[in-house]
């Protein structure tokens, strides 16, 4: 049964549901991704879980690789935070900066020695979905693109 996220996670909720990605661009090598993802609420709508697949595609558009990912978004105090793996890195993101219905990006700690990783969602139509992510590299304020891309809705 669907649950609906609770009070703390409704200025996120248009990221409920399932979505396929179109062609996203990977920054450093320029290849291409492609993938699905599905985010539902959970936990009696207390947290919204991220499950993904995103297979990997060179310059030349043959398949490079592939992997899974998953995400968990809470609220804690006065913020969002979420906790994101795939099996190899996870990253912790502990801030959110939130337009209700419409964006939502998190940021993780800037830690000493440690990247800091930026997480972007935007609400780009009724059913589509802008995503980024981008890294500033350690001790820089300066983030670059990682990878972007555009998700439709199929459910």
């Amino acid at each position: 049964m669907a649950q609906e996220p609770a009070s703390g996670l409704s200025g996120i909720r248009f990221l409920v549901g399932t979505w396929n990605a179109g062609q996203g661009t990977l920054a450093d090598t320029g290849g291409t991704t492609t993938g699905q993802s599905t985010i539902t609420a959970e936990a009696g709508g207390a947290v919204l879980l991220r499950r993904d697949h995103t297979d990997l595609f060179d310059r030349a558009g043959k398949p490079s690789g592939g992997f899974d990912q998953i995400m968990m978004i809470y609220p804690e105090g006065s913020t969002l935070h979420a906790d994101y793996s795939d099996g190899r890195h996870v990253i912790h993101y502990d801030q959110a900066v939130i337009e209700p219905g419409h964006a939502v990006t998190f940021t993780s700690s800037a830690l000493p020695g440690q990247p800091v990783f930026r997480l972007g969602y935007r609400l780009l139509a009724t059913n589509r979905l802008g995503v980024s992510f981008s890294m500033a590299p350690p001790g820089s304020t300066i983030f670059r693109p990682v990878a972007d891309g555009t998700l439709s809705r199929t459910h």
